[in-house]
């Protein structure tokens, strides 16, 4: 059995959800629109986009610390290089594994 996940999800139902907010937020505004005054309506529209925004700061913030940070960049690389190094300290050198098989009486 394999051990990976596989998503089964189609693609149109991930980008609906993703989709439906802005529609709703669409329709809630035109049915709105109309009932308040228009310096409400623009403290509300200017509110709204800051708040659109600020939920999008954190996709904008992953995307660029993907770019100087990722496999693919010179950050990366090096730090792929040194866990690399890293995973060979704790390692018992050949002298220790030589006198322990001496002591088990293998060598």
């Amino acid at each position: 059995m394999s051990d990976q996940h596989v998503d089964t999800t189609p693609v149109w139902v991930e980008n609906s959800a993703t989709v439906a907010p802005v529609i709703l937020g669409a329709a809630a505004g035109l049915l709105v629109g109309d009932m308040m005054h228009s310096n409400a309506r623009r403290g509300v529209g200017i509110s709204l986009g800051i708040l659109g925004v600020l939920a999008l700061l954190p996709v904008v913030v992953d995307g660029v610390a993907g770019l100087i940070t990722g496999p693919k960049s010179k950050f990366g690389v090096n730090r792929k290089i040194q866990k690399i190094r890293d995973i060979g300290i704790g390692s018992p050198s050949s002298d220790d594994v030589d006198e322990v098989l001496r002591e088990q009486g293998v060598i």
